[in-house]
């Protein structure tokens, strides 16, 4: 059974700079790709990075450059490291990791609101 727990999300200003983490369990974790997504108000579950067991990285064009996804496989931990905020990036952030089948499973979110 996989468990994945998201946390980090606060409120901040505009420019301003969060670090999401997201915390899994389970026995496939270290052999899954991972990512997070982001849901804002209204809106379709949005993809916004990736990262591979090995560490192979991949990014959505509007948070290329701003954001950084990586991985600490011995914490079984996630994280994103969001730079540069602006009020768009406000949202529930959800943390996806996907086994070698196919199966995926989610977080719980976690929100980020940048005010201006």
């Amino acid at each position: 059974q996989v468990q994945l727990v998201e946390s980090g999300g606060d409120l901040v200003q505009v420019g301003g700079s969060l670090r999401l983490s997201c915390v899994a369990s389970g026995s496939i974790v270290s052999t899954s790709a991972m990512a997070w997504y982001r849901q804002a108000p209204g809106s379709w579950r949005e993809y916004l990075a990736s990262v591979t067991s090995s560490g192979t990285t991949d990014y959505a064009d509007s948070v290329k450059g701003r954001f950084t996804v990586s991985r600490d496989n011995a914490k079984n931990t996630m994280y994103l490291q969001m730079n540069s905020l602006k009020p768009e990036d406000t949202g529930v952030y959800y943390c996806q990791l996907v086994s070698n089948g196919g199966t995926g499973y989610w977080g719980q979110g976690t929100q980020v609101t940048v005010s201006s």
